[in-house]
């Protein structure tokens, strides 16, 4: 996907979230903080987007999003289990409504 079209994208999923009235909250890993910058590349997107975060090592997903070791060392970085820990995580350190949460192997 080109970047254009990933802030198309960033500008319709924005659009509604302030229709439902919702803030966005991002947990992110393997992407390194590209969803956030994609969506604060629009203008007006702080009304809508609460933060992101950027975990890119386990520590930090412990640290940060409170994922438990035992998710990490059970089911390892890269896995569902930790992906929704990230967003849940992500949604009890912030004011966010929804949360999206990215986790895989890079490269």
């Amino acid at each position: 996907m080109l970047i254009e079209e990933a802030i198309d994208e960033a500008k319709l999923t924005l659009d509604l979230l302030r229709h439902a009235n919702l803030l966005l909250v991002t947990a992110e890993s393997c992407t390194g903080g590209l969803i956030a910058a994609i969506l604060t590349e629009v203008a007006g997107s702080s009304d809508v987007f609460e933060r992101g975060f950027v975990t890119y090592s386990n520590r930090a997903k412990r640290e940060l999003l409170r994922v438990s070791e035992n998710n990490l060392t059970r089911y390892g970085a890269v896995s569902r289990e930790v992906a929704l820990a990230m967003a849940s995580g992500a949604l009890q350190q912030s004011c966010g409504d929804i949360a999206v949460s990215v986790t895989g192997i890079a490269g």
